[in-house]
């Protein structure tokens, strides 16, 4: 897959430095809203987000920098009133069957779900700060598409 830099407007919005962020910038990338929309949003659900036993990284701050937990409802009803659509592409005890290449991904504007990672393929390119392809071999766990876009 063709890689393209692209830092969902951080920069622009005057973050500096390294964040894991993806989140928040693949839901810019493929939505077109502006990043500070999102990350505010995403930041203050981190914010009243319920603390487990699993639960790492920014649950209780308001922080949309340190990593989202997108399954958890707040994601999922967010994703869905922005107007996407979640493809699970692998199964438990079905291995691998969609990976970040080309030709296994429709296109469109998506999401996409990777091991630790959240990345924004649009029109079968991928929109990044680093290419997380891993030559082609990075299992895709699912995606979010927008309704009723072409696939």
């Amino acid at each position: 897959m063709k890689f393209i830099y692209n830092d969902g407007g951080r920069k622009e919005a005057g973050r500096k430095g390294d964040a894991d962020d993806c989140v928040t910038r693949s839901v810019v990338i493929a939505s077109g809203l502006p990043y500070l929309e999102v990350y505010d949003y995403l930041a203050e659900c981190m914010k009243n987000t319920r603390k487990t036993k699993q639960s790492i990284g920014a649950v209780g701050k308001r922080s949309a920098s340190n990593g989202i937990y997108t399954t958890r409802k707040f994601f999922k009803d967010y994703m869905k009133e922005l107007g996407f659509i979640w493809t699970p592409t692998m199964q438990i005890g079905s291995g691998c069957t969609v990976h970040l290449r080309d030709g296994e991904l429709p296109s469109g504007r998506l999401i996409v779900n990777v091991s630790k990672h959240q990345v924004a393929v649009i029109d079968g390119e991928i929109h990044d700060t680093h290419d997380p392809s891993r030559s082609g071999t990075r299992c895709v766990y699912g995606y979010y598409s927008l309704e009723g876009a072409t696939a």
